[in-house]
């Protein structure tokens, strides 16, 4: 069985988010077997992975960064947090007591150190606190993990 992380950012250009799609699902038709994704099923890439993930028939291992996660979602991400979670197969919580900077850097790096390849929705442009999407990319190729980049070229976050 395959196992795919994933990173990338919360806030995505509709045309970042569109090629990450695009992406995403061409990475899905092309693996043979039963494929499981570990996401923290943060708002943005996360979602949109575990989205396609579960369309495509695959497994859900969600690695929840600390306990009082779910207060960090705004009202609209915050169902679709709580139904992908409810529909993830396996859930690890990390043992951090509230949502912080380690907690998601952890996180980070249970998915690149429990994956055989990380998808990155990353822009290419260094982390702007501990636990960003340029970390986990940074541990990955550290570990020597796969990683698959997936953004428009010329495209910048706002």
């Amino acid at each position: 069985m395959t196992t795919i992380g994933i990173s990338g950012h919360q806030n995505l250009p509709d045309i970042a988010r569109r090629q990450a799609e695009h992406d995403i699902r061409a990475l899905f038709a092309q693996k043979p077997g039963p494929v499981t994704g570990l996401s923290s099923l943060a708002a943005g890439a996360d979602h949109l992975f575990a989205q396609l993930l579960l369309a495509a028939g695959h497994r859900l291992h969600a690695v929840i960064p600390c306990r009082g996660y779910a207060d960090t979602f705004n009202p609209g991400d915050l169902a679709v947090y709580q139904e992908l979670r409810a529909a993830a197969a396996e859930v690890t919580e990390l043992d951090f007591a509230e949502p912080s900077e380690t907690a998601f850097d952890a996180a980070g790096k249970y998915v690149v150190e429990h994956c055989d390849l990380l998808v990155a929705v990353w822009d290419g442009r260094p982390a702007h606190g501990l636990g960003g999407t340029g970390d986990t990319v940074n541990h990955a190729r550290e570990l020597g993990r796969d990683v698959l980049i997936s953004w428009p070229e010329g495209v910048r976050r706002t």
